[in-house]
């Protein structure tokens, strides 16, 4: 049988078998497997060639129970409602798994933004707030940037819903520039927390990072920003990266700044002098001490999970590794470490805009960085905790199921706690 590759209904099936093994209350399942609200606008926006082109979008909240739902807003020609669904899932169990008082949320509007010009852009993104205005806001759903959406996108929005409530209101959005609001140390935040899971592991796993070498797929934001923190900060060796196009390898290791500089130029770090071109599914494979899937999800699958050759896989992508694939790699000794653990840190760093925003006190990149190391760090520990406890009862549980236990669990209580079931 084919192995199920929908986002949603994966997200479905780890949270059953979470739910399993930590013996759930059926009722607080029923209530978990399915997002408190979807909801689906039409947006009309008037195009440079003077017609009206109208684009759909959505916008779901998983939970509340634990806060304001919190979640990305992606911009993407083939965004679909169960996508969001899923993201929206795994930002519930990201947020509680951290500790932080948000729910889970995400949006998305199926459009080309590469074919729309900045007028275009805006007024889409502005009409996307008219259309969700009445369900976001700094006590309800904080939305933030994702998939094609920027800094500036995040702005527009922002001054748009200041417009429908007459009045201002920075928390309602997260990832804006620093000048109307933004958190210092965002922009590098996801591959920072990332990073400091990287440390974590290498001490429990005796891995010297100096002699580590390290494959990353994607030169996306959190790809790229982990090239350079891992050689930069943690003295780990590089030997391959990848983008859409494909990736390149060098056994001596690869330079950050030089290679940035040729992709700005060709567009691609494919050719680069000096290494070896590869594609993406070959980067997978490589011989590596710490694989990065950084790109999109369902690269690690059943179909080459028994290929996978790295010790440690830190999922810095949301959803990159699929259930049969886990099973897998844990059979096989791999320490695969999860999405809502290892990419938390752009959502924590949210937090902290939300905070800043909330208070009118706004902090240092020096106090941001500060703040987030001992939340990822007790998150890793808390999974490591989790998985032991297990085993002292004769249960031997993946990473991803002690994290999904850790999040439902405070999930389910705050709902309980608010008498839901």
């Amino acid at each position: 049988m084919a192995e199920e590759l929908d986002s949603f209904k994966i997200a479905q099936k780890q949270l059953d078998e979470a739910a399993t093994i930590m013996s759930l209350d059926k009722q607080a399942l029923a209530i978990l497997r399915e997002p408190k609200r979807i909801v689906t606008v039409n947006i009309p926006v008037k195009m440079r060639d003077g017609n009206t082109k109208t684009f759909t979008g959505f916008r779901v909240l998983y939970s509340d129970a634990r806060g304001p739902g919190k979640g990305g807003i992606r911009f993407h020609p083939e965004e679909n409602v169960d996508t969001v669904k899923a993201l929206a899932a795994w930002m519930t169990w990201k947020t509680a798994l951290a500790n932080i008082p948000f729910g889970g949320a995400k949006g998305g509007i199926i459009c080309d933004p590469k074919k729309l010009n900045p007028l275009e852009l805006e007024n889409l993104s502005r009409g996307y707030i008219r259309a969700i205005g009445e369900f976001i806001g700094p006590e309800k759903d904080v939305p933030a940037p994702d998939v094609y959406t920027t800094p500036q996108i995040m702005a527009w929005m922002m001054d748009e819903y200041n417009h429908l409530k007459g009045a201002s209101k920075p928390g309602v959005i997260t990832g804006k520039p620093v000048e109307v609001g933004g958190s210092e140390g965002r922009y590098d935040a996801t591959a920072l927390g990332g990073m400091y899971v990287l440390r974590e592991t290498a001490k429990l796993k005796k891995i010297n990072l100096k002699k580590a070498r390290v494959a990353i797929q994607g030169f996306g934001n959190a790809g790229k920003f982990a090239f350079d923190i891992a050689n930069k900060m943690l003295g780990a060796k590089v030997v391959a990266i990848s983008d859409s196009h494909g990736g390149v390898y060098s056994e001596k290791g690869l330079d950050y700044d030089k290679l940035s500089a040729a992709k700005e130029k060709t567009g691609t770090v494919q050719g680069y002098k000096g290494t070896e071109d590869i594609s993406n599914e070959e980067l997978l494979k490589l011989d590596v001490d710490i694989l990065i899937p950084a790109a999109i999800e369902n690269q690690i699958t059943s179909k080459n999970a028994d290929k996978i050759e790295a010790k440690v896989i830190l999922e810095l992508a949301n959803g990159p590794v699929t259930p049969d694939a886990d099973r897998t790699l844990f059979e096989r000794g791999i320490l695969d470490l999860p999405d809502f653990l290892v990419n938390s840190g752009g959502v924590i760093v949210s937090y902290f805009e939300w905070v800043q925003n909330n208070t009118g006190e706004y902090w240092t990149e020096k106090d941001v960085y500060k703040k987030l190391d001992p939340i990822m760090t007790k998150s890793f520990a808390d999974i490591i905790a989790m998985q032991d406890n297990y085993k002292k009862m004769g249960k031997k549980i993946t990473p991803r199921q002690a994290a999904y236990i850790i999040s439902v669990d405070r999930v389910a209580k705050a709902m309980k706690f608010r008498g839901w079931y």
